[in-house]
């Protein structure tokens, strides 16, 4: 397998080509490390959103838009697919990394995460990525600073020069985009946590709405987690049933049935209090090859409407 840095990197590159017509920024810290404003104080957008969700899954994923709807209103809708589900999805694109300093807060996801392989993803996989240059898309309402730069050129073991970190505030469309396009991902995490061997995952679409864009990031929060927990779907191909097919999908709605901003203030914005298993998407299909078919959970565009301010 090709290094996920390597096919990261030459999206990067893309990116920064083509830096004015995607709306973003990127410039070069005193340490060396390229930062790129995908949506702090750069606008950003939809293009940009869906090649950062590129960039995040190491081009292992295609990323597209469709209109649909929610509550009978158009609404766009963002969807992933990849045959390269366990390597896209779980050892680049999982926000697995977090960065807390004095003055700055974040959540890395991305290739970065496989240059230092500590999480229990890639301890099951047996996959640890080489390479000398390396990318971890940061979300956080602040740009990255050398103090960001410099711990994750020493965590990944590489120069700071080596080090890309596209940015992003949550409340941002490429924001929303990056969020809608996790379904998959969180599917795949959630079978993984219930003991299903992601190598038995053949293939996964996913789609969900995008959010609304506010810049109160509480609010983006909560939207961006509703579009997936509520009206998150994904179909996945198999080739090994599952007594726990179930766990896939979100709780949100048999546990909450209430917009997710409401939830984490309900846990004072303690992530970790909150139940891991509500965060996923609203519905899967799970294809078992030469096997049954499965379909588990329900959309609820009520709660959607109510998030979206429809």
């Amino acid at each position: 397998m090709d290094s996920i840095n390597r096919m990261a990197i030459e999206l990067v590159d893309e990116a920064l080509d083509f830096a004015g017509e995607l709306g973003i920024e990127g410039y070069e810290l005193d340490s060396g490390a390229t930062v790129i404003d995908f949506g702090v104080d750069a606008d950003g957008g939809v293009e940009a959103g869906m090649l950062l969700a590129e960039i995040q899954t190491a081009g292992l994923a295609t990323v597209q838009t469709r209109m649909g709807e929610v509550a009978g209103t158009p609404r766009p809708h963002v969807e992933l697919s990849t045959d390269r589900p366990a390597l896209a999805l779980l050892c680049s694109q999982k926000a697995g990394w977090e960065l807390t300093f004095d003055d700055f807060d974040g959540l890395g996801s991305g290739p970065a995460r496989a240059l230092v392989g500590e999480e229990e993803e890639f301890h099951h996989l047996g996959y640890y990525d080489e390479f000398d240059l390396t990318v971890l898309a940061v979300e956080s309402i602040d740009l990255p600073t050398d103090e960001v730069a410099e711990h994750v050129a020493e965590t990944t073991g590489l120069e700071p020069s080596a080090v890309f970190l596209p940015t992003y505030a949550t409340g941002s469309l490429v924001g929303s985009v990056t969020g809608a396009a996790r379904a998959a991902e969180l599917a795949v995490f959630n079978l993984f946590e219930a003991g299903y061997d992601p190598t038995n995952v053949l293939s996964i679409n996913g789609s969900a709405p995008l959010a609304p864009v506010s810049y109160d990031e509480s609010v983006a929060m909560g939207r961006t987690n509703d579009a997936v927990a509520y009206g998150g779907r994904v179909h996945v191909t198999v080739s090994e049933d599952f007594d726990e097919f179930d766990r896939a999908i979100s709780t949100a709605e048999s546990d909450y049935g209430v917009p997710f901003e409401q939830l984490f203030e309900d846990a004072d914005w303690d992530f970790g209090a909150v139940d891991p298993d509500v965060f996923g998407p609203a519905q899967v299909t799970v294809d078992v090859v030469d096997g049954p078919t499965y379909t588990l959970g329900e959309t609820d565009e009520d709660v959607l409407a109510d998030s979206f301010g429809l």
